[in-house]
């Protein structure tokens, strides 16, 4: 049993199981399912895709045995999949538990599927591919005199050598017709009081000890059954291409790579993947640490 006291939560509230792939969410929030008593909603972006449970790492049918899971394995590798119709999918499983009483518990990795869950969709615009073009080809001092005409705030707060992020503040103004720096206050606002009432845990291992971790995960996978996953697909989404191990494997399939660079590849995309999450959860003070080793 993990050392995480249920006192914290509110009866029902969803509570957010997070970290690094490898770090053991599975493991947890099993556990907290059981005590609670709770049902697991997944909320990572490729265990909601059937036929790579294994290269996906999804619970396995003894652990699903032990508790509801709901929303593994509820997609084609066809079908195409993002943060917002994920929240389509999941919101109505997550207030239909709660419904019966029980404690919805949102298991997963994918940092931006569970900041659209717990946050919304923020109200920044998106990318304009003709705009940034235009301002791709104008010198950087001309977009930073401009930046600072439209929206001084945004200009003091901006790393104003980069030009990545002052053409973003300068499209956020262009695009919205207000300041950048008055969307993204009001929104750090609104997510501050959203906050207040999330319950979230965040796994922290040591980096040695998660390394080792997703090296005996992948020779795991390998071994079991990963290589057979990938070589029944044929079709597959842009969104379920980018799962960690597929293009590996299809290397490995097509005789590009041998096995040993096979895996090597997959446990350093693993660890960058890994490194990534933990810089986007450190970013989300609301969740509570459990650090494991």
């Amino acid at each position: 049993m993990f050392d995480v006291g249920l006192s914290m939560f509110a009866l029902q509230s969803p509570i957010y199981v997070c970290g690094p792939t490898a770090s053991g969410k599975s493991a947890l929030a099993l556990d907290l399912a059981n005590r609670l008593p709770g049902e697991i909603v997944n909320a990572d972006a490729f265990q909601l895709y059937r036929g790579i449970e294994i290269l996906s790492a999804a619970p396995s049918s003894e652990e699903r045995e032990k508790a509801p899971h709901h929303l593994y394995g509820v997609l084609s590798p066809t079908d195409p999949n993002d943060a917002q119709s994920y929240v389509r999918l999941v919101q109505p499983i997550i207030a239909e538990i709660q419904q019966r009483g029980l404690t919805p518990i949102i298991t997963g990795g994918s940092g931006l599927y569970l900041k659209f869950l717990t946050h919304g969709a923020s109200p920044l615009p998106t990318g304009d591919a003709t705009l940034r073009a235009e301002m791709d080809a104008r010198p950087l001092e001309d977009l930073v005199a401009e930046l600072t005409a439209l929206d001084p705030v945004e200009a003091s707060r901006t790393h104003l050598k980069n030009r990545r992020y002052v053409s973003r503040a300068l499209e956020i103004c262009l695009l919205s017709g207000e300041k950048a720096s008055t969307l993204r206050d009001q929104w750090q606002s609104a997510s501050e009081q959203r906050e207040d009432q999330l319950n979230g845990l965040i796994i922290q291992r040591t980096r040695p000890d998660l390394h080792a971790r997703i090296a005996t995960r992948t020779r795991t996978m390998l071994e079991h059954g990963a290589i057979e996953e990938v070589e029944k697909l044929l079709d597959v989404s842009n969104t379920f291409e980018k799962a960690i191990g597929f293009r590996e494997i299809r290397a490995f399939i097509a005789g590009e790579i041998d096995r040993t660079t096979c895996e090597e590849r997959i446990n350093a995309a693993t660890r960058q993947y890994a490194k990534r999450q933990e810089t986007w959860f450190r970013r989300e003070k609301w969740l509570k640490p459990v650090i494991l080793s």
